[in-house]
């Protein structure tokens, strides 16, 4: 076995066409520089980082059995659909040059497995992606884009992906359909709130949310069993750790029900209108053990930061009947100083 995988590592590295740094203004396959190195149908993997390239031509299609490119840093500003031309390509790098489109045969490249797209001038992010329906890794940080669409949900074989610097605002709902997805990168954005759907997303291991404006998050997040690394620095609800109180004063119909479900009067169909025994069914308890109101419209916004898998303790909104009982929660065990708090909501080295 030890030799096999020997004769494996050293066929890999025949196989490698490094053109990197050589000064390239554009690639012609029959040039001295390949030939004399490798002829072009027996390229497995090539790089072409830090050249001069403006785009990747037509003449990319004569590296027939070509399976790993890597063209960054260079000045490409567009891809020619002849790359569709390369049936067994499965990665694909494009880091830190000037694209903004893909060309609409992007999407035949049913083998790739991993596609990277940093660093580049992307306002949205190019439809023909969602054809590639085996990508497992998908890596489109620092640009400029400030929306994910819905269509995000066809890319089912995704394990990675990576939008961090961009200028989102908010997610779609439609991540939380990714069931294979171990890494969700969501940092360095413009984020104000995630959404619950994510809570579905069994096989996340690593979420990232750094420096984004996030004031708490959905308590479904708990349901996030396998998840082994959270990060969260550098948002509002770990630099600020202050408490929202919004609390409108009772109408007399939330008082008169608050009555009622306290002293247990009885009451049914029988007895009162259909749209009161609705309102009165609709009664939520209130989330403080020490009190056995209830409340309906009317009540109290405010974080709690509880427990998560044993490593971090979470900013969660929870709901009061009334403000009275807010001072007896601020000296509840759960209550934890912001200096402490900094310190758990970081991931574990």
């Amino acid at each position: 076995m030890a030799d096999e995988a020997d004769y494996q590592r050293k066929e890999r590295k025949r196989r490698l066409l490094d053109l990197s740094n050589s000064g390239l203004t554009h690639l012609d396959p029959s040039s001295a520089l390949i030939r004399n190195k490798m002829e072009a149908a027996f390229v497995r993997r090539l790089v072409l980082t830090d050249n001069e390239l403006s785009h990747v031509p037509s003449s990319i299609s004569q590296f027939v059995n070509l399976e790993e490119l890597d063209v960054s840093r260079n000045r490409i500003s567009w891809l020619n659909g002849e790359i569709a031309h390369l049936p067994k390509l499965r990665l694909l790098i494009a880091r830190n040059n000037n694209l903004r489109h893909l060309p609409k045969e992007f999407e035949s490249l049913l083998s790739l497995h991993i596609l990277n797209l940093s660093g580049n001038l992307y306002d949205d992010l190019p439809r023909e992606v969602f054809g590639l329906r085996n990508l497992k890794e998908l890596y489109f940080g620092g640009n400029n884009i400030s929306n994910i669409p819905q269509d995000i949900r066809r890319l089912q074989s995704l394990q990675v992906l990576y939008f961090g610097g961009n200028k989102l605002r908010d997610v779609p709902e439609s991540l939380g359909s990714l069931e294979s997805l171990q890494a969700l990168i969501l940092c360095d954005n413009q984020l104000t709130q995630i959404p619950r759907e994510l809570a579905r997303l069994k096989s996340l291991k690593s979420l990232s949310l750094h420096k984004n404006r996030l004031q708490t998050l959905p308590m479904e997040i708990v349901m996030l069993v396998n998840l082994q690394e959270l990060s969260l620095r550098d948002n509002p609800l770990v630099n600020k750790f202050a408490r929202a109180f919004d609390f409108n004063p009772p109408s007399l119909l939330e008082l008169s029900g608050r009555a009622v479900k306290i002293t247990q009067v009885p009451y049914s169909p029988s007895t009162l209108p259909a749209p009161l025994v609705s309102y009165l069914d609709s009664a939520r308890s209130c989330v403080n053990p020490k009190c056995k109101g209830v409340y309906f419209d009317s009540r109290v916004r405010c974080l709690k930061f509880v427990d998560f898998c044993g490593q971090y303790r979470l900013p969660l909104e929870q709901y009061l009947c009334s403000p009275h009982f807010n001072c007896e929660l601020e000296h509840d065990n759960s209550s934890v100083s912001a200096l402490k708090i900094q310190k758990l909501l970081l991931p574990r080295s």
